[in-house]
């Protein structure tokens, strides 16, 4: 069995639609606006957070 068999990152990457215009939610940790539409009911992260969220969760092997 080679590694291509298994599915080692089970990280869930989907995210919430784009928004075409203003309001923008909130990012969860820093506050900053993302590219998220406020109606979105979940987690919202910036740009840079999102970037940062998956550099530290990436699978290393």
């Amino acid at each position: 069995m080679s590694d291509t068999d298994h599915d080692y990152c089970l990280i869930d990457v989907s995210r919430p639609p784009k928004a075409d215009s203003p309001p923008y939610a909130e990012c969860v940790l820093c506050r900053e606006p993302t590219e998220y539409p406020e109606s979105y009911k979940g987690v919202t992260l910036c740009p840079v957070c999102e970037w940062r969220e998956a550099e530290r969760t990436s699978c290393s092997g």
